[in-house]
């Protein structure tokens, strides 16, 4: 399943004068949501996607166009009344929502970042991990991070805004089953002490518990972020 949680409330878009959900702003010869989703058109014809959205936008009608545009097969929106506390509780109640198994696998995906012809690692481990999450060499205190084992893809830390290494994660979080993934965010509630409920911080308790969690490298030209206006403006400038 792949999961785009888009129920923020683009507050730096509308201070900027932006009168529409950030997802619906033009991008080429479509929309933000067009390129974010459509990176994962090699999924369309056989992965559930769920798209977690707030109710007071309506998106309704502008999702189903845009799925049915882009060939999803089978998707589902769940759409939400009261803001969360942070994205992994949006996804969080968006997996309830519509009842999706423990034993599902779980991949999120940002709804302003553009991922061009995504596919799942080709490598021994995709097999037998239990979850990964893409990095790009960068630097920054906005970022989440992860850290790995010397010469190893494996991740043996995660960090939200704290730069413990120089990769940086580009908001593509797998979790090879979402049961694993319902868990370790139950587990961040009781350790408390978060402003905001982020995704990558999830990885640590199953760390802990022993689980073997890896990494992704792609390249700065794999990726185009969106997340703020003159990201937009730049993605707009990039794709024409």
């Amino acid at each position: 399943m792949i999961v785009i949680p888009m129920a923020g409330r683009s507050s730096r878009f509308t201070a900027a004068g932006y009168d529409r959900p950030k997802y619906e702003l033009p991008m080429g010869s479509g929309t933000v949501f067009t390129h974010a989703v459509g990176g994962f058109s090699a999924y369309a014809a056989d992965t559930p996607f769920l798209f977690i959205a707030s109710a007071a936008l309506a998106p309704a009608d502008f999702i189903a166009c845009e799925a049915k545009a882009l060939g999803i097969r089978d998707w589902r929106l769940v759409e939400l009344d009261q803001p969360t506390a942070g994205q992994a509780e949006t996804v969080e109640r968006g997996l309830d929502a519509m009842g999706a198994a423990d034993a599902a696998p779980l991949t999120i995906f940002n709804i302003d970042t553009f991922r061009p012809g995504f596919r799942h690692p080709d490598t021994d481990w995709m097999a037998t991990a239990d979850g990964y999450l893409e990095v790009f060499r960068g630097e920054g205190a906005n970022w989440s991070y992860v850290r790995t084992a010397p010469g190893s893809d494996r991740v043996i830390e995660t960090a939200e805004k704290r730069p413990i290494s120089d990769l940086c994660c580009t908001g593509l979080y797998h979790f090879a089953r979402a049961g694993d993934f319902r868990r370790a965010l139950a587990a961040e509630r009781a350790a408390g002490g978060w402003s905001e409920l982020y995704v990558a911080p999830l990885y640590n308790h199953l760390i802990a518990e022993g689980a073997d969690i890896r990494h992704r490298m792609i390249g700065p030209d794999e990726i185009i972020f969106c997340g703020v206006p003159d990201e937009y403006l730049e993605a707009r400038r990039r794709l024409g």
